[in-house]
């Protein structure tokens, strides 16, 4: 190192010292006191609950263990269909094809192949994907990390939610957590194990982007956004938070292209696991009603009933003889809350009564004439 700038580099070290112990208050900065060895360091979480201060390195979060620790319960599943016309409406690409509009390529009447993912949940085989994956097929079959594969019985499939349970015949086999998808926050790390265009027990990592996210079609699940990469293959693998825990399950994807734009969406997994309890006791999924049409509360309505916020499901019309009309309710009130579950809007109250089994009593909070009054109300079947 040249001498003539030894004095200009030692000043420059002597301002950076000084700046870093102006943001910092640590054991250091007092007299006496060493920094810690680095093995001595506590350990950062696995994604920061505060950020960085500025101008140190923010740490990032490490997926290897959780790769290594969970990805073993992630499964392939390969669906085939023999059907003359074309191709399964659960194949990968096709998938793009039907969601997005596009006209799919004539294939004759060779038999067709769909891929997805799955996770295992229990330890004697019970398996969940998505419903688009397994549709309209002739053999499904799962493929483990430990390249073992196994014919599946499709134990039931809710097209509603896209959820499907499989079993196959096997003991002893690895299971995921189930984490709870409430306690996600927006801007959390996850991280999704599955295989893309058939690549094999892949992952991608990402952050959540938001929670309750409603899409058009006729379902009320409220999809969690993601920016992970997820594409045809990964339709029913898990969506994992940095816990190891299995949040979600990768559904779908927006895209104007048919490829992957940064936004895909998975169920949350505890409306999937009602689901799978469903399924797997009698093979189908009922769900309850109870006999109302519903508006969406706007910020006018919400202030001419009375209301300082727009949140709340606006019964507009009740059907004669139902179960509304039964407990009493009327057009015009405003069911707030169900057994104690905030409704914010007409979807939160479709999804929370249409997952109650039929027969049961629930307890709403209802909002009447400037005030706000209790009803009980005996959930009926949806026919």
């Amino acid at each position: 190192m040249p001498k003539s700038r030894l004095p200009q580099l030692l000043v420059v070290a002597m301002l950076v010292a000084a700046f870093g112990a102006g943001c910092s208050r640590s054991t250091s900065d007092q007299p006496g006191n060493k920094p810690p060895p680095a093995s001595q360091t506590p350990a950062t979480s696995a994604a920061p609950a505060t950020p960085a201060a500025a101008g140190a390195n923010p740490s990032l979060p490490n997926f290897v263990s959780l790769v290594k620790q969970e990805g073993q319960a992630v499964v392939n599943v390969s669906a085939v269909r023999t059907a003359a016309g074309g191709s399964s409406r659960s194949d990968p690409m096709q998938e793009f094809f039907r969601r997005f509009g596009v006209p799919p390529p004539d294939a004759g009447e060779a038999p067709s192949g769909s891929l997805g993912s799955g996770f295992i949940i229990s330890q004697d085989g019970f398996i969940l994907t998505n419903a688009h994956v397994i549709a309209d097929t002739s053999e499904v079959r799962v493929k483990l990390t430990n390249k073992r594969e196994f014919k599946a019985r499709v134990i039931g499939a809710d097209p509603y939610t896209d959820v499907a349970l499989l079993k196959i015949d096997a003991a002893n086999l690895p299971v995921v957590k189930i984490g709870d998808p409430n306690r996600l926050e927006p801007g959390e790390w996850v991280a999704a194990i599955g295989a893309p265009f058939g690549f094999e027990n892949s992952v991608t990592v990402g952050v959540v982007s938001a929670k309750g996210r409603l899409l058009p079609g006729g379902s009320y699940v409220p999809f969690i956004q993601t920016d992970v990469a997820v594409n045809p293959g990964n339709s029913g693998g898990p969506l994992f938070s940095t816990n190891g825990d299995v949040i979600g399950i990768n559904s779908q994807i927006y895209s104007e292209t048919g490829g992957y734009m940064g936004i895909s969406f998975a169920i949350p997994i505890d409306i999937a696991i009602g689901i799978s309890k469903q399924l797997r006791e009698t093979g189908k999924v009922t769900r309850g009603r109870i006999g109302v049409q519903l508006q969406e509360l706007t910020f006018d309505l919400a202030n001419s009933l009375g209301l300082k916020e727009a949140q709340g499901a606006l019964v507009a019309a009740v059907q004669r003889g139902g179960p509304a009309d039964r407990a009493g309710l009327r057009p015009g009130d405003v069911i707030q809350s169900v057994n104690g579950q905030p409704v914010q809007s007409t979807a939160d109250l479709a999804r929370i009564i249409g997952g109650t089994r039929p027969g049961t009593a629930v307890s709403a909070q209802v909002w009447r004439e400037g005030k706000t009054v209790a009803s009980q109300i005996t959930v009926d079947a949806m026919s």
